[in-house]
């Protein structure tokens, strides 16, 4: 099943894969779907009815992207001895033996931090607001305000 949000101005090709909804999204998310609900038909439109207060949700959505960032902020490395000798405050330390003389996959070391694709499961809906189409979720979210996020009930 195929999900649209907001309106937007469509290339050619996907005016003729909207034709049949008349509708022009912007954003289009597909679900996996079991059975589909009774009077559901290409183009209707979705409400906050399906979501009770009290329910368990799962929510996706993508992480704030935080940049460059060194070991210690990244993977929450320890800094070095300031005095006694010490030259490396802020560097990783040693990232791998002589043998077998390369560095493995993975290993944790600086690099892009944050714009990941996140889930936070089992949170609470709280609040639903019919009037202005606002649900309410207990819990921490990911991303940034008015960021574009997915709520699906778990199993």
């Amino acid at each position: 099943m195929q999900v649209g949000t907001e309106t937007a101005r469509l290339t050619k090709a996907s005016t003729g894969h909207f034709k049949a909804s008349k509708a022009t999204p912007k954003v289009v998310r597909e679900f996996r779907v079991d059975e589909f609900e009774e009077g559901l038909v290409v183009g209707s439109v979705l409400d906050i009815d399906v979501f009770e207060v009290g329910d368990e949700v799962n929510v996706t959505g993508t992480s704030k992207g935080k940049g460059f960032a060194g070991t210690i902020k990244r993977h929450n490395f320890k800094r070095g001895r300031k005095t006694h000798g010490g030259r490396s405050y802020r560097r990783p330390g040693s990232i791998g033996s002589m043998y077998p003389q390369k560095i493995f996959k993975g290993k944790k070391m600086s690099g892009q931090m944050g714009g990941d694709r996140v889930t936070v499961a089992n949170l609470i809906v709280s609040l639903i607001d019919q009037e202005n189409k606002i649900i309410g979720v207990s819990g921490a979210v990911p991303g940034p305000r008015k960021g574009l996020i997915i709520i699906k009930g778990t199993k």
